[in-house]
């Protein structure tokens, strides 16, 4: 066993019980001494972050990051970087998203360094590691809304792009106050079962239904790129969605997504979507309870995990500028199916990044 760990190059940290180190890296050889490496996962030639593969280092050790990513506390030198909000705070029925972050760093040692399906190399094309979780208020959303936003404006500041694990849907608003800043007003892929778009909800302006209300209003969204893909359940009124129409919104309700392939669709959000930058935000209830069943506010004949990957695949070739995996609730999660299905989804978003290898 010894020799395997010296073929692979890994520091005592990356087989230990402990965490990773910071920017701790792996190179997989390409020697012919070693033939159960498989030569194609040969390194780039530059020195990435790389998982230790679960063919040597078993998943159940070792403290849980995103994917058994290096941990680091500064998203310095990255190209790319999961960061836990676990909040919520602002959810309106079943508690427990934030516990979300968490559990989908527990479900995520089943990941593997590549996309089988799309080729991609994410580990061999950017510098990615788990930089932990914002320090919130969970007595003070407003507090915690104003933690989040600084927080990201450093993140952003270093040219990182973030990938952020929920944690309620409220989320969205600070970090699109953070991403607008930087960025200017971005286009939205928003994949839900809810529009997100309300005014005022038992008397307080923040919430995880209002959030993109609350970015329209301040000008952080380019309202002729902005998609919300699944929508659907019941309402407070016989048209739930007027508004988002009105602000120039692409509404997909889910029926227009029974019983059929997402990928002609994507086409056109491309196309809608142009070459300007654009945040990508999927609530997990935008799936089937039936498939996701720890969420907050499930709703029934929701989208399928097959259509919600055709989503994301379908982002591949956007400015995308960051994404966020949201909604997660592990109490309602009894076989972790949810947080599984979360931490494949956003391993999707990271494989269709700008400047991602694809063989």
């Amino acid at each position: 066993m010894f020799s395997v760990w010296r073929n692979l190059h890994l520091s005592r940290a990356a087989i230990s019980s402990s965490s990773f180190a910071p920017r701790q890296t792996l190179s997989i050889c390409n020697d012919s001494r070693a033939p159960w490496v498989n030569p194609n996962r040969k390194s780039s030639g530059k020195r990435f972050n790389v998982p230790a593969s679960a063919e040597f280092v078993a998943r159940v050790s070792g403290i849980p990051t995103m994917a058994k990513l290096p941990h680091q506390e500064t998203a310095d030198g990255l190209d790319a970087a999961f960061v836990g909000v676990p909040i919520d705070t602002g959810t309106s029925n079943r508690p427990g998203a934030r516990f979300g972050p968490r559990q989908i760093r527990v479900e995520s040692a089943l990941l593997r360094a590549y996309n089988s399906g799309t080729r991609a190399a994410p580990y061999e094309s950017l510098m990615v590691a788990d930089i932990g979780d914002v320090n919130v208020n969970v007595y003070d959303l407003k507090d915690t809304c104003r933690r989040i936003r600084e927080a990201y404006r450093k993140i952003l500041a270093t040219g990182c792009i973030p990938l952020t694990m929920g944690g309620d849907h409220t989320i969205a608003y600070p970090i699109l106050q953070a991403v607008a800043e930087r960025h200017g007003p971005v286009g939205l892929v928003h994949v839900d079962a809810h529009a997100d778009t309300s005014d005022v909800v038992l008397g307080e302006k923040i919430g995880h239904g209002t959030p993109f209300r609350r970015c329209v209003e301040e000008g952080l969204l380019d309202c002729k790129r902005v998609v919300q893909i699944g929508l659907r359940g019941t309402g407070y009124s016989a048209d739930s969605y007027e508004w988002s129409r009105a602000q120039g919104f692409r509404v997909v309700q889910v029926e227009e997504c029974w019983f059929k392939s997402l990928a002609p669709l994507m086409a056109e959000v491309r196309a809608q979507m142009g070459s300007g930058p654009v945040y990508l935000s999927f609530d997990i209830d935008a799936l089937d309870p039936g498939f996701a069943p720890g969420t907050g506010t499930p709703e029934i004949a929701g989208l399928t995990p097959i259509q919600g990957v055709e989503i994301i695949r379908g982002c591949r070739g956007l400015n995308l500028v960051g994404c966020d995996l949201v909604e997660v609730s592990p109490p309602y999660d009894t076989t972790g199916n949810t947080a599984l299905t979360g931490a494949n989804l956003l391993f999707e978003m990271l494989c269709v990044l700008p400047k991602i290898k694809y063989y």
